[in-house]
């Protein structure tokens, strides 16, 4: 018979540097798991990514295991990085920060593909401008 799901759990988490400490210890140790179950094998899968931002989803269980599955970066991380900004607009449909084009639209659909809620590339990159158009960034053909 299959676990009992209890809980699932999202988290955005250094690469390569998770600790016992916040946020991975204290989300965690509210669910009762061993934390260094999760950091050593967290930390030895995400090291070439050092520096960067990963999504985590941890599926918690009624008798205390888990799982885990690394998402990658962010999508927001991977349009800042592409066209160097530090952030997005504070006004994103007034004050522009930056543009992108079709090509840096795909590269990051490319990557995100398995991710995304579409059927196609172009669904994907319709998806990717969506969220680029909320950080204030400028979408260029």
């Amino acid at each position: 018979m299959a676990k009992k799901v209890i809980g699932n759990l999202k988290l955005r988490i250094p690469a390569g540097r998770a600790t016992a400490g916040p946020p991975v210890g204290s989300t965690l140790g509210q669910w009762g798991l061993n934390m260094m179950d999760f950091i050593n094998p967290f930390n030895d899968a995400t090291k070439d990514m050092m520096g960067k931002d990963v999504i985590v989803h941890l599926q918690v269980f009624d008798d205390r295991t888990f799982e885990w599955k690394s998402l990658g970066q962010p999508v927001d991380d991977l349009i800042r990085e592409k066209i160097g900004i530090q952030k997005g607009s504070a006004k994103p449909h007034t004050d522009k920060v930056g543009k992108i084009t079709r090509a840096q639209l795909e590269e990051i659909a490319e990557i995100k593909k398995d991710q995304l809620n579409a059927i196609d590339i172009d669904g994907a990159v319709k998806v990717i401008a969506g969220s680029a158009r909320s950080m204030g960034v400028e979408v260029v053909e």
